[in-house]
């Protein structure tokens, strides 16, 4: 009698073959073509090859191409993938980031210039030539907090422009340790006008003036010189 896939004994010796040629691949020193796999695990070369498609397919595994200085068709490799897939929790490690920071006294000048360099850094650049207005400067960050997820709007006020950020992407962090989220988005703020060379800076950032917006005041300053 023919037992089909659906058969546990079946599945069991699939799970059992398929579970031995991954071990082979972790505990080899390099990557294994379909024959190599096939020699180690005593399996039909056709069998590997079935089996290193599904480990392929789940994400355990990954192909490459061998690298080849003579002539001749490269084989194609198997190996382990450095990280297999599994659960992440990374807002776990923010908080635990954000938490360490905030206990450390006399932080906040450090988490500032850390968002005044992340700021510089992921702005635009305008050319040297280029002047940079004020409304011409609110509207270029207000697209680099647009890009992050804050879903900005600007609204001129006497003395500068308010910016209103009706959606935090950090929130669940940002909550119980404004104290450090907030002061680095203000410098994030700070440093994208300043490498624009707006005539703006981010005086404040007030957290969750509303349940569901920040605000940020926006204060006209002399303009900046190009930097050569």
């Amino acid at each position: 009698m023919t037992m089909s896939l659906a058969d546990p004994a079946t599945e069991v010796a699939v799970g059992t073959r398929r579970a031995a040629v991954l071990a082979r691949l972790r505990d080899s020193l390099g990557p294994l073509s379909v024959a190599q796999v096939a020699e180690q695990t005593g399996l039909h070369v056709n069998t590997a090859r079935f089996h290193l498609d599904r480990l392929v397919a789940d994400g355990l595994v990954e192909r490459t191409v061998e690298e080849r200085e003579v002539p001749g068709r490269p084989r194609i490799l198997y190996g382990p993938r450095a990280s297999a897939p599994g659960p992440r929790s990374f807002r776990l490690l923010a908080e635990m980031l954000t938490g360490l920071v905030a206990s450390i006294e006399s932080a906040g000048p450090a988490v500032i210039e850390t968002g005044q360099a992340w700021g510089r850094h992921l702005v635009e650049r305008p050319s040297p030539a280029a002047t940079v207005d004020v409304d011409e400067g609110a509207e270029r960050l207000k697209k680099l907090l647009d890009d992050v997820g804050f879903r900005p709007e600007s609204v001129v006020v006497d003395d500068g422009v308010e910016l209103r950020l009706h959606h935090c992407p950090f929130r669940e962090v940002a909550e119980p340790h404004t104290d450090v989220v907030c002061q680095l988005h203000l410098g994030l703020m700070q440093g994208a006008l300043a490498e624009i060379r707006a005539p703006l800076t981010a005086d404040s950032l007030e957290p969750l003036v509303t349940p569901t917006m920040c605000v940020a005041q926006l204060r006209s300053v002399p303009a900046r010189r190009s930097r050569r």
